[in-house]
């Protein structure tokens, strides 16, 4: 068996290449955002995608194990952690259930993007949270036109906007008010950032619509999950569509674990006002 431990430049990596050698498994390693000559030829021969960092981590090492249907297990070492299964203290552990087999295999949608000029393909790109045209470098709103397949669906002055999978509505898209989706559904969501109409709302999308969004008369910025930025002309346009393939992202907790992230790492249904010193929360029975 062998590992690929992504990583963020600052972590140590003795202590975990030596729970994995334990473990019976090979492992190499690959630095977060950095290029290696030999990644595609590893990721052939690659059982798990170990992730060490915070959740921008997680995303990398998303990026390289989707288009190899590698499983990817994230240790959180960063501040949130929306996305990542082990904490530190639990890693010998989370590796000998991986070993052992007793984990369950979560499938995540991610979204592929296309930059087209004048007909011709300029860039490509992978990602899980979002693809968003933003109005870098000029402070002055944008015009689009949008697409749903060969449905336009009109033309807005705005500061860009975003497609989410339902991992990332719970990221950019949800601080610019979109919706928030339960993880594992395949479905996308459209959210326009600070549209010039009060009527311009986000739109929940099927998996299986290909978006277009192409610029009317400015310059702007192409943003894939925060990484990786590209410069769009006037008269580009951006396709944006779920990817063929599904992320597997292995879990040891039950899909219910979502509902408690929300509440601890985002405060979704914290009381706004925190109640008195020693007075408890009303429990209420499931049913009643």
């Amino acid at each position: 068996m062998k590992a690929c431990i992504v990583h963020h430049p600052r972590v140590d990596l003795a202590n975990v290449e030596r729970l994995l050698a334990g473990a019976g498994i090979e492992s190499w390693r690959q630095e977060r955002n950095s290029k290696h000559e030999r990644t595609e030829a590893e990721l052939a021969g690659t059982d798990l995608v170990m992730t060490l960092g915070g959740d921008g981590t997680f995303l990398y090492g998303a990026r390289l194990a989707l288009p190899h249907e590698i499983p990817v297990l994230g240790v959180n070492l960063g501040r949130l952690g929306m996305l990542t299964e082990v904490e530190p203290a639990d890693l010998e552990a989370g590796i000998a259930r991986f070993v052992a087999g007793d984990y369950r295999v979560e499938e995540r949608t991610a979204i592929f993007s296309e930059l087209h000029r004048k007909g011709r393909l300029l860039h490509s790109s992978l990602g899980l949270n979002e693809t968003m045209v933003h109005r870098t470098p000029s402070l002055r709103l944008i015009r689009f036109a949008m697409w749903m397949d060969s449905q336009e669906i009109g033309t807005i002055d705005a500061d860009g906007v975003l497609v989410a999978t339902a991992t990332g509505s719970t990221a950019y898209a949800l601080a610019l008010g979109g919706p928030i989706l339960e993880p594992t559904l395949p479905d996308l969501v459209l959210v326009p950032m600070n549209p010039f109409a009060l009527t311009v709302r986000p739109i929940v999308i099927n998996p299986n619509v290909h978006i277009r969004v192409q610029l009317v008369g400015n310059p702007a910025t192409v943003t894939t999950d925060g990484y990786l930025n590209w410069s769009a002309e006037p008269a580009d346009e951006l396709r944006v569509a779920a990817y063929a393939r599904q992320l597997k992202v292995v879990r040891f907790r039950g899909p219910e674990e979502f509902y408690r992230l929300l509440r601890q790492k985002i405060g979704w249904g914290a009381p706004l006002v925190p109640r008195p010193d020693g007075e408890a929360d009303a429990e209420i029975a499931p049913g009643s």
